[in-house]
């Protein structure tokens, strides 16, 4: 696949305008994996998705409930957040495999924790706090992963 693409998040509302941008090229059974420090913009960034496809409420961090389920756009979303997890295997309690079914979107918080149990990214993004903002790394795995960068790309340039 293409290489990493590094981009500017000046703001909490670049972060949600980021997430507005992949959902638009979402499509069911997509895998993103978000990966960052405590407060880096991860849940942000995936409200702003969920906001981009309707989602009228909040979206809280799932830490406590590992998982939160959303209709939105016309998609399943799960949004998973594994920091809490103590070992991989817990996701087959979870019934990982029943939930990455290919037809939901799962955006997975804290993958590294679920090694092995997971399915494999279309997107890997990376957030990092900076002085100012945020610093966003996109990485496809897939040809859809490509199709989701390239809508980060593109947002990032309307903005400029």
């Amino acid at each position: 696949m293409s290489g990493a693409v590094h981009l500017r998040l000046a703001d909490e509302a670049a972060t949600r305008r980021a997430g507005a941008a992949l959902a638009a090229a979402l499509a069911p059974g997509a895998v993103l994996h978000l990966s960052g420090d405590l407060g880096a913009g991860k849940t942000t960034l995936v409200a702003g998705l969920l906001a981009a496809l309707g989602h009228p409420g909040p979206v809280r961090s799932p830490t406590y409930t590992l998982v939160e389920p959303y209709e939105a756009g016309g998609l399943r979303l799960l949004h998973l957040d594994l920091y809490r997890l103590a070992d991989a295997e817990e996701l087959e309690f979870l019934g990982i495999r029943d939930l990455a079914d290919g037809r939901a979107v799962l955006l997975v918080e804290w993958p590294q924790r679920g090694a092995g149990h997971l399915p494999a990214p279309d997107l890997v993004l990376r957030l990092a706090h900076r002085a100012q903002g945020r610093d966003l790394v996109a990485e496809a795995q897939t040809p859809l992963g490509e199709r989701l960068v390239a809508a980060l790309v593109q947002a990032a340039a309307a903005e400029s």
